[in-house]
């Protein structure tokens, strides 16, 4: 096999060593998407599914930059985020299929993947929800008087909430580390943000709140990384939030079950014509730190790794009767 002749020049401060694996971990949450597709429409996955396939280089280029003791929340669309902060593949897709082997025993199903040991407080079915779990987080590093940083991601429809607004009030009053992300993938739902926002441009809304703002291009995980650098360094050293919108886009639909008739097919061809594993694996290539037999490779790997941790779900047992007693308030 042809191997690449390496030149390792830096790109954002990210050796090619660090650029090839998160190529590859964005190539392990779309193939995990996509698989979670199959098996939704297989009849294995209950409830809602809501697919993270475009926005990969968001979540890897905030999460990449993290120390132990930080932390991430998420929303409903929540595989991603718990991939890239070094959840389980298997315990994933065992959440999803309703197993017991999952990440919440199968109890929460596919909004609600949660790892404390992975610094992944959750995703959430409520709209905006994990915006004031975040808010608290980053209460919580302030009070114990660390410099940990909490990452709390959001669609563009959660901005539209009333706890966005107590929430980004609050930890600007108080000086709270917390970095606020947008993913602003054009819509909430079926709604375009031009159909349900006054303002469009959403991380001027900081300003309401004294708060540092800045848009960056979400399909370029060159772009996220450093942005990501930048402002995690920036509120570990001051301890003042940040609210971030990253421009990106979802290729499906916004749950599993939606056709996404709302959106024409030659504006869905302009993004997937953006598509920031393409932009990683094209660099890699003219870098020489990658070839084409590699990409081929990997991605025959990353399938394997997929396919496996579809078997285990399938192959895991359901909770047992008794386990409806657990982990409850009264």
């Amino acid at each position: 096999m042809a191997r690449a002749s390496r030149k390792n020049t830096p790109q954002n401060g990210m050796d090619n060593n660090e650029i090839l694996r998160l190529y590859r971990q964005m190539l392990v949450i779309r193939r995990f998407e996509d698989r979670s597709g199959v098996s939704y429409r297989n009849g294995k996955v209950g409830g809602y599914l809501h697919l993270y396939i475009g926005q990969e280089a968001v979540g890897c280029g905030f999460i990449s930059v993290l120390k132990k003791g930080d932390a991430v929340v998420s929303a409903y669309r929540d595989h991603g985020h718990f991939i890239a902060c070094g959840g389980g593949l298997n315990e994933a897709m065992a959440e999803l299929y309703g197993k017991d082997t999952g990440c919440s025993r199968g109890k929460g199903g596919s909004m609600h993947l949660f790892s404390k040991e992975a610094g992944f407080y959750g995703g959430s079915g409520i709209v905006g929800a994990g915006i004031g779990t975040g808010t608290g987080l980053g209460w919580a590093m302030k009070y114990r008087k660390t410099d940990n940083v909490a990452l709390c991601f959001m669609g563009d429809g959660a901005v539209q909430t009333g706890l966005f607004h107590e929430s980004l009030n609050l930890a600007s009053l108080y000086k709270l580390p917390v970095i606020y992300i947008i993913e602003n993938n054009q819509y909430a739902m079926g709604t375009s943000v031009d159909r349900s926002s006054s303002e469009t441009e959403l991380w001027k809304r900081a300003g309401s709140y004294r708060m540092h703002g800045e848009r960056l291009d979400g399909m370029d995980l060159f772009a996220v990384r450093a942005t990501a650098e930048r402002l995690v360094k920036q509120v570990r050293e001051t301890s003042e939030p940040v609210l971030v919108e990253a421009m990106n886009y979802r290729y499906r639909g916004h749950g599993a079950a939606d056709p996404g008739n709302y959106r024409t097919d030659d504006e869905v061809k302009e993004w997937r014509g953006k598509d920031p594993i393409g932009k990683v694996e094209a660099h890699l290539i003219q870098e020489g730190a990658l070839t084409e037999e590699d990409a081929k490779r990997i991605q025959a790997e990353v399938n394997a790794e997929v396919d496996e941790c579809v078997r285990f779900a399938e192959d895991s047992p359901v909770p047992a009767p008794d386990a409806l007693y657990e982990h409850i308030y009264a």
